[in-house]
């Protein structure tokens, strides 16, 4: 019985097939196979991914052919043609404000007056140096002008001299021959006269030489006068300045002044705009600055009337994303404008021409032109595709590939569509 019963306990155990070594091995390839397999159709789902949207909230516009319009949309602001700053040329303390902002002012006109005490000693004490360089400057070229008067007086009395003895050594020549002179007083006329015919040369030498000396130091000392009296009128200007003088006729402004204030030399005390007409400046984008040159035609609104402009001067310097262009008004008055006054108007960068057009909408700040997405032919569904732009302004944008006629764009605004390639529209 015992045995019955051991035989009936040694049953043989047979290990499950998927623990065998080789179907384990199988079984680890599959599932290696299944998890590419997944990645692969994940990867493929991942490269067309997709956003679902309400259909009302997107704008949608078909490619037409038609006329692009060249320009770019600006905000130009009235400027005066001409501003001139007024600048504290010594400075000091106000002492009296003679005119108000907004006041017309004449050239010449005193505005403002200080009181510099420091300065007016400086003056002064320059001023009588300088006076005192003139005077001395001065006696010396009369020293001159005397010594030249002098030598020729001398040569003039030696002339004299010789004339004189010569009427006198000849009267004497006869008196000797009758014996009514002594042979003495005869000679004495004689030698006197040959004493003079010597000397007389020798003067005329000295008066040469003195007088080139003089023609060479006399302009010497008026270029130095000159400079004297120059330094002399400026020191005195000084004292000038400490009145403000309007340099030109306009309108005076920007000036806060209040007597006791103390300027300093050079400190903007306020600006004349004279009557000189206005001009515009205005900000433009960036992405047009290779498009913008002198002497382009623009035009801006005032009243709902046009008033043509033409393009002066280009900065090409870029802030914020825009550079500044200023404009001169084309032959039309500009007394009705008003400085700050701000005009809608037009840059007009090129000649119309014909096209495949697209509203300028909200798309182009995501893609930059670069791509969009278009409807596919049941309007369901709209796909990204790279496309080629050309010109643009603030209402249409040409487009030079990638679309046909016809083909339906979303151009609304693109966010949330920056990372997908379908859009799926809703109801």
């Amino acid at each position: 019985m015992v045995g019955a019963m051991i035989d009936g306990m040694d049953r043989k155990i047979t290990r499950p097939w998927w623990r065998t070594r080789r179907n384990q091995a199988a079984l680890a390839a599959a599932a290696a196979v299944t998890v590419l397999a997944l990645a692969g159709g994940m990867a493929a789902l991942g490269a067309r991914s997709s956003v679902r949207t309400p259909s009302a909230n997107v704008t949608v516009v078909a490619a037409r052919p038609g006329v692009f319009h060249d320009f770019v949309a600006m905000r130009a602001t009235v400027v005066p043609k001409d501003l001139v700053f007024l600048d504290a040329l010594e400075g000091g303390q106000i002492e009296a404000v003679l005119a108000q902002p907004g006041d017309v002012v004449a050239a010449g006109q005193p505005l403002i007056r200080f009181r510099n005490t420091e300065l007016e000693l400086e003056v002064l004490d320059r001023e009588g140096r300088l006076v005192e360089s003139i005077t001395q400057l001065q006696a010396y070229e009369k020293q001159l002008e005397d010594a030249r008067v002098a030598n020729e007086k001398a040569a003039a009395r030696i002339q004299y001299d010789i004339v004189r003895l010569q009427r006198v050594a000849e009267r004497r020549d006869a008196l000797l021959a009758r014996g009514f002179v002594s042979r003495d007083a005869h000679e004495a006329a004689h030698d006197e006269l040959a004493y003079n015919k010597d000397l007389l040369p020798l003067q005329l030498a000295s008066n040469r030489e003195q007088d080139a000396l003089r023609r060479r130091q006399l302009p010497q000392i008026h270029t130095e006068l000159e400079s004297l009296r120059e330094s002399l009128r400026i020191t005195r200007a000084k004292l000038d300045a400490l009145v403000l003088r309007a340099p030109v006729a306009g309108r005076l402004s920007d000036m806060d002044l209040r007597i006791g204030e103390i300027r300093n030399r050079g400190q903007r005390l306020g600006q004349i705009v004279p009557d000189t007409g206005f001009k515009l400046k205005a900000e433009v984008d960036e992405y047009y600055l290779g498009r913008v040159r002198p002497g382009q035609a623009a035009r801006v609104e005032l009243d709902g009337r046009p008033l043509p402009a033409r393009v002066t001067r280009v900065d090409p310097q870029v802030k914020n994303s825009t550079f500044e262009v200023e404009m001169a008004f084309d032959g039309v008055s500009t007394r009705a404008l008003l400085p700050g006054q701000a005009l809608e108007g037009r840059l007009i960068l090129g000649g119309d021409r014909q096209g495949l057009i697209l509203p300028a909408g909200a798309f182009l700040e995501r893609t930059g032109g670069d791509w969009v997405m278009v409807l596919d032919a049941g309007g369901g569904r709209a796909e990204r595709r790279r496309i080629q732009v050309g010109r643009r302004n603030a209402e249409q944008v040409e487009v030079l590939a990638g679309l046909k006629p016809g083909e339906r764009v979303i151009v609304s605004d693109y966010a949330g569509f920056e990372k997908v390639e379908q859009v799926i529209l809703t109801r």
